[in-house]
């Protein structure tokens, strides 16, 4: 079953976070993760929800996803990620 990790970011240092989106595309791969939303405009239909950035990624299933986040190839972007946003991050499984 896929999995989907789901971020919502707000961008502290737009000059670091443009180095670590460079560096995650090919981090995914070894995972079977592609992108299915990566930033792009978002328009609240209802509610409060305003995100400053959302990015969904899609896994194979859980044990992918949650292997990718902890990984040493995805490990010196996380950092780079961790210092120049403030990220909320969830994996959830499809359907």
């Amino acid at each position: 079953m896929a999995a989907y990790v789901i971020a919502q970011i707000e961008v502290t240092d737009p000059e670091q976070f443009e180095a670590y989106r460079r560096q995650v595309p090919e981090t995914l791969q070894p995972y079977g993760g592609r992108y299915i939303i990566r930033g792009g405009q978002s328009e609240t239909l209802e509610g409060d929800w305003q995100p400053k950035r959302l990015v969904v990624l899609e896994f194979p299933d859980r044990a992918q996803a949650k292997a990718w986040w902890a990984s040493q190839v995805y490990a010196p972007a996380k950092v780079v990620r961790q210092r120049s946003a403030k990220t909320e991050l969830i994996v959830i499984d499809g359907i």
